[in-house]
């Protein structure tokens, strides 16, 4: 359906280092390096910029990392459908992946249950979490796949998804290795007197809010920057390149490989779980009900 070495481009410009890519795919990085030089030989065109300080799309390769999002997306999306009308008495439920929203959780406690559940499957599907698409993809969930697993505690996202609560996540600083505190096994918030710390804007998230309130209280002089209204790679990328602090979840650490993630001596929690449509369909309706009984037991 399209050249699968797209699928190493798009996780090597996602991740920012051939060497992250490589670990996230299960390959050896000099077999990264050799896709995309294959990539790029075929194609004709320069597709990465190197660097010492790690990799960076060019103009070209920008426009092929939008365009072939959107190439995988349809021939996934073919595929599914294709299968979908080749099943038998198997029920598919699709769960989205990406780089900030990893389906792990999900399928951790599916495989403790699936042997009980013969008659349902799970199927991984790939999606764009940037912040830009992440409301359409809420509402569109029931359509390229039935949920994804994100931590939330927002209530923009409350009002496009129905949410299944199955653990919480800590919430820590990001800094770059070069940052001052970088070197701290834990932080404490008077500490961060002084500093510039990256975070969502005000509003959104009532936990949030609250470290805002704390952080402005307990550290003088701190600068609380706003970012976009939801995290996406770019993000994370932004805060390494203004040598800033990002307030972050304890379980994108290895998201980026250039930032340390460093826990904070407060006891804030963010909500984790699986969101799912407003709306949803009688399977899924289902299998939340077996999540729900499997979560009793926990």
């Amino acid at each position: 359906m399209y050249n699968h070495q797209l699928d190493t481009f798009i996780t090597v410009a996602d991740c920012g280092s051939f060497t992250k890519a490589a670990e996230r795919l299960f390959i050896s990085t000099s077999a990264v390096v050799q896709q995309i030089n294959s990539l790029e030989d075929h194609l004709g065109l320069k597709l990465f910029l190197r660097g010492p300080r790690g990799i960076s799309l060019t103009e070209a390769g920008s426009s092929l990392y939008e365009d072939s999002l959107r190439m995988i997306s349809l021939s996934r999306d073919a595929i599914a459908r294709a299968q979908k009308s080749s099943e038998s008495s198997e029920t598919i439920i699709r769960v989205g992946s990406s780089i900030m929203n990893p389906c792990r959780p999900a399928m951790d406690i599916w495989r403790k249950i699936s042997h009980l559940h013969t008659g349902f499957k799970l199927q991984i599907v790939p999606f764009d979490d940037s912040w830009t698409r992440v409301l359409d993809t809420f509402d569109s969930l029931g359509e390229s796949f039935d949920f994804l697993v994100a931590a939330c505690d927002s209530k923009t996202w409350l009002k496009h998804a129905s949410f299944l609560r199955i653990s919480t996540c800590s919430l820590c600083m990001a800094v770059s290795p070069d940052h001052p505190l970088a070197g701290k096994r834990l932080l404490k918030v008077p500490e961060l007197a002084g500093e510039t710390v990256m975070m969502i804007p005000y509003g959104d998230s009532p936990i949030l809010d609250r470290i805002r309130a704390r952080l402005l209280s307990e550290a003088p002089g701190i600068t609380i920057k706003d970012t976009v209204r939801f995290y996406d790679v770019e993000v994370i990328n932004r805060c390494e390149v203004e040598n800033n602090m990002l307030l972050t979840l304890s379980t994108w650490a290895d998201v980026h490989s250039g930032l340390n993630t460093i826990p904070v001596d407060w006891d804030y929690k963010m909500p984790y779980g699986i969101l799912y449509s407003k709306h949803p369909s009688e399977k899924m309706i289902s299998f939340i009900g077996i999540i729900k009984e499997a979560l009793k037991d926990t």
